[in-house]
């Protein structure tokens, strides 16, 4: 059986003051799929500060590797900035296995992006897919779980909340390299996010006041082999 799903994409704005810009999904596509690949940066291009982030994780089992499980958990704090440009990704491939010599992919990718600014521009994209390529009975998950901290003053995550995103991360390395079924797997990754949200919300509760509100955002996009 050859199945193929096309990236599923979340492209968002923070609140209603971010709006789309198109120059930073254009510097953003261009970044290797590497295994997994991240790039960050923030520069001034004279009308004010910019910063991309950007977040790839790619798992591939087959034949030769039944089993393969990658993930990615990312903080980028930028500060105050004028435009923003973030990308996360996650893409699971199985290839050429039998029911009964099934393979496993899972690839899993958290990023968590803070930005501070009272106008600040967003654009934000979210992609997951699993395909299975001639692949019966194979397991393949991929996951990107996107959550963007907006205030209109600059806020440091605290060194408590650092230890509890840290945590976090330690139980997301162990569940993506655990043998859950997939459907299990799914719902262990969603319960980890809520937990992110949930720090995350109490790290702004405190966070310094502007006209706008401080805000967290997730975005989150799951495909799966098999079901959904």
């Amino acid at each position: 059986m050859n199945n193929h799903r096309k990236p599923r994409a979340t492209k968002s704005a923070l609140t209603q003051r971010a709006v789309r810009v198109g120059l930073f999904a254009a510097g953003v596509a261009g970044v290797a799929a590497a295994v997994p690949a991240q790039v960050a940066s923030a520069a001034t291009d004279g009308s004010g500060h910019v910063a991309v982030a950007s977040d790839h994780v790619f798992s591939h089992a087959d034949r030769a590797h039944h089993t393969q499980a990658r993930d990615s958990f990312s903080v980028r704090q930028f500060g105050t900035v004028n435009a923003v440009g973030v990308r996360n990704q996650a893409n699971a491939v199985s290839a050429g296995c039998s029911a009964d010599d099934a393979c496993r992919s899972v690839a899993l990718s958290f990023q968590i992006v803070t930005v501070a600014g009272e106008h600040t521009h967003l654009n934000a994209v979210n992609l997951s897919d699993a395909t299975n390529k001639k692949c019966t009975g194979c397991q393949t998950l991929a996951g990107a779980y996107q959550f963007v901290v907006s205030t209109p003053r600059p806020l440091n995550l605290d060194d408590a909340t650092q230890r509890q995103l840290a945590d976090v991360h330690r139980r997301l390395d162990a569940l993506t390299r655990s043998s859950l079924p997939a459907a299990d797997l799914r719902q262990q990754a969603d319960s980890l996010a809520s937990e992110v949200t949930g720090i995350l919300h109490d790290a702004v509760a405190n966070a310094p006041k502007g006209t706008d509100q401080p805000q967290v955002t997730m975005h989150r996009n799951l495909d799966g082999w098999p079901g959904h």
